[in-house]
């Protein structure tokens, strides 16, 4: 049977409240408030829009700084695979709304992300002190860097309509909960490093389960990633996103390694809260740890983008554990991977846009489980390969895309997936 999803009205409401709101106060674009008693510096406030940024709030001569802004991804979805039903959908794939902001003089600055078209909407909350410019530290809920490159892209910036397998495999959200620091410094002329750290909690997003009252469930989670520039910084903008954007003038790349060792993971790729249990010969919680290691290369210059990445998963204290509370039933040998995802997976993206803004990319990717001969492995052997086309307006602000994907697992049919989404920010 053909399955309908309708798209969510009250999301629509809530993004078309803001950009009537924003709209509104446009024509207000400056306002000063002025005590003519006093004889102290006037303070001007300012608030504009402009399409993509959302609406910007500046009080205090620009020492305090405010913006709500947001997105949404109405759109279509079709698979088919040989001996089943079509599946047709029609959705809000994504819609966010987000509010950041920053007080300059103090050196802190905040972001909250939220995501109405799932159950749980929450997907950021963090506040940062920067206590000089290339130096961040942050803590909250926030998208980690300890995954592959693609993840480090928030979702209105993608090159695709998806995430490529690899990222959906071996990662859900991409958010953690803990502590997180960001630097990046210019040695010479052009050479450039960032490197990143970050504690977690090991359970992903809302770590703490239903309830923030829930306790944490394993150990935590440490990770980095190091990113070298050696041909100097991509341009302002151009970073957080694999598509060629701006536009690079000189060939620019950045080579990346990041990895994590999450202590007691509960769940298949470290980014869940209690999905299961494993326990010792006394009954008690006896947690895998799950290390995952990452690879990457993108390139950039005058419209084209590459974009490789490899990644390799592998779990250990595994000695002696028991599937059963009553421990009667040891953890077999390969059988760890029907818990978590192990083995080796590849990405490979390659794209052009043109100065009138088309995009046109293609990706290949093919993932090999630890265990390859074990039926019940969370990781399945297949290839992949995407086709796809992007109209952009306004740079990310405005866009269409659409993508064809062919999925050719080594058991079972081959399905092919088609989608097409209008992006729309605010």
């Amino acid at each position: 049977m053909k399955r309908f999803i309708n798209i969510n009205t009250i999301q629509f409401l809530i993004l078309a409240f803001c950009i009537g709101t924003a709209n509104s106060v446009v024509a207000q674009d400056e306002f000063v408030e002025e005590d003519p008693d006093s004889e102290s510096k006037t303070e001007r406030n300012f608030a504009n829009y402009s399409l993509g940024s959302g609406l910007n709030f500046s009080f205090n001569e620009g020492d305090y700084l405010f913006n709500v802004t947001g997105f949404i991804q109405p759109g279509y979805f079709k698979e088919t695979v040989d001996g089943l039903e079509d599946v047709d959908q029609f959705r809000s794939k994504r819609t966010f709304l987000q509010f950041d902001g920053a007080a300059l003089k103090e050196k802190v600055s905040f972001f909250v992300q939220l995501d109405f078209s799932l159950t749980n909407p929450l997907m950021d909350a963090w506040i940062a002190y920067h206590p000089i410019e290339e130096l961040k530290l942050s803590f909250g809920q926030k998208q980690t860097f300890v995954n592959n490159r693609e993840m480090l892209y928030r979702e209105d910036r993608l090159q695709f309509v998806n995430r490529s397998f690899l990222s959906q495999n071996l990662s859900k959200t991409g958010r953690e909960f803990g502590v997180f620091v960001e630097s990046q410094f210019k040695l010479g002329e052009s050479f450039g490093i960032a490197p990143m750290a970050a504690l977690t909690s090991g359970d992903g997003r809302n770590s703490f389960g239903e309830d923030s009252r829930d306790s944490d469930i394993g150990g935590i989670k440490i990770g980095g990633r190091l990113d070298i520039y050696p041909l100097g910084f991509f341009k302002p903008g151009n970073e957080i996103t694999s598509v060629d954007l701006k536009r690079e003038d000189k060939l620019k790349f950045v080579l990346g390694i990041a990895g994590s060792q999450n202590d007691g993971a509960s769940g298949s790729v470290g980014e869940s809260h209690g999905d299961f249990f494993l326990f010792d010969e006394n009954g008690n919680n006896n947690l895998p740890d799950y290390r995952q290691l990452y690879t990457d290369l993108l390139l950039k210059y005058k419209g084209f983008s590459f974009l490789a990445e490899y990644a390799n998963t592998t779990a250990t204290n595994i000695d002696i554990t028991y599937v059963d509370e009553s421990a009667t039933e040891i953890l077999r040998p390969q059988q760890i991977s029907e818990f978590l995802a192990l083995g080796d997976s590849y990405n490979f993206q390659l794209g052009y846009l043109t100065k009138s803004g088309f995009s046109f990319d293609a990706r290949y990717e093919t993932t090999t489980p630890e265990f390859e001969t074990f039926a019940g492995s969370v990781l399945t052997e297949i290839d992949a390969t995407t086709l796809g086309v992007s109209k952009y307006f306004y740079e990310n602000a405005l866009k269409i895309q659409a993508s064809y994907s062919r999925i050719d697992p080594v058991m079972g049919e081959a399905i092919n997936q088609f989608e097409l989404i209008f992006h729309i920010a605010l």
